[in-house]
């Protein structure tokens, strides 16, 4: 099983036009514990006051509050993951929910008519192995055309397939939401990918299926964008129903007037 260490840094910076005097975030930026991955270092900086909180789906985390007034919020995640290539995509786990908690649709995955019928194409079937899985991921990377910039964070999976045009994050939405048609269990990911040749990268979102193979019951992970498995370029920092449920950075403020944010993420090999 072939093993690849990356040196990832995450920087999200928030600036205002004035003071903000009360700043809350959410943040996820810190990669899950699983079997196929090892954290060799990390560390997450930010400003104010911080406090370790993980949630219902395993997903490590921090609340960040500051009380003091600021026009500019600093996030900066940093370290390095050693991870193991997966078996054929499958993602080994101690099952905290049952698998049955990511079959409820969420607003931005709920199943429009347009969207059953993709999904009738590819999922007809009791028992969804990989294959068809992957056809369906292939499918939908034809329906809906990458471009940044065409949807926004709260852009639906129904959204996006009207459209023809998204992102990582709409594509794992729209798989999502075509496993909803049919009651598959299925998970967002957000997480990081080593570019390496291949665009759309860095910052990252794929899904987890579940499928049932002769040999094997459980998760097979799948990067949409790609149509392909997910292989050890890949480290994942939460999973959950949507992206509202394990985005990076969630928060509010008072005050601040108008915002500027800029991201910029690395992934490299060691």
């Amino acid at each position: 099983m072939s093993t690849a260490t990356l040196a990832i840094r995450h920087e999200t910076t928030y600036r205002y036009d004035r003071a903000a005097g009360y700043t809350i975030q959410r943040l996820r930026m810190t990669p899950r514990s699983e079997p196929l991955q090892r954290t060799l270092q990390w560390q997450v900086s930010a400003p104010g006051t911080r406090r370790v909180l993980d949630d219902a789906f395993g997903n490590s985390g921090h609340i960040v509050t500051i009380t003091q007034p600021h026009d500019e919020v600093r996030l900066v995640a940093a370290g390095s993951v050693e991870i193991r290539r997966p078996d054929r995509g499958r993602i080994p786990e101690k099952m905290l929910l049952s698998p049955l908690a990511f079959t409820v649709p969420t607003r931005l995955t709920e199943p429009t008519e347009t969207i059953r019928h993709l999904a009738s194409r590819h999922l007809n079937s009791n028992r969804i192995g990989s294959d068809r899985l992957l056809d369906l991921a292939d499918a939908i990377r034809s329906a809906v055309a990458y471009q940044s910039g065409a949807t926004a964070a709260s852009s639906t999976a129904g959204d996006a397939l009207a459209l023809g045009l998204g992102v990582c994050q709409d594509h794992a939405h729209l798989f999502i939401a075509c496993c909803h048609a049919i009651a598959l269990p299925v998970r967002y990911v957000s997480g990081y990918l080593y570019p390496g040749s291949v665009a759309h990268a860095a910052s990252h979102a794929w899904i987890d299926a579940w499928v049932e193979e002769v040999d094997y019951e459980g998760w097979v992970s799948i990067d949409v964008t790609h149509a392909c498995l997910q292989t050890d370029d890949y480290c994942r920092l939460a999973v959950g129903r949507d992206y509202e449920s394990v985005a990076p950075v969630r928060g509010m403020r008072r005050g601040g007037g108008s915002e500027a944010l800029s991201v910029h993420v690395e992934v490299n090999r060691l």
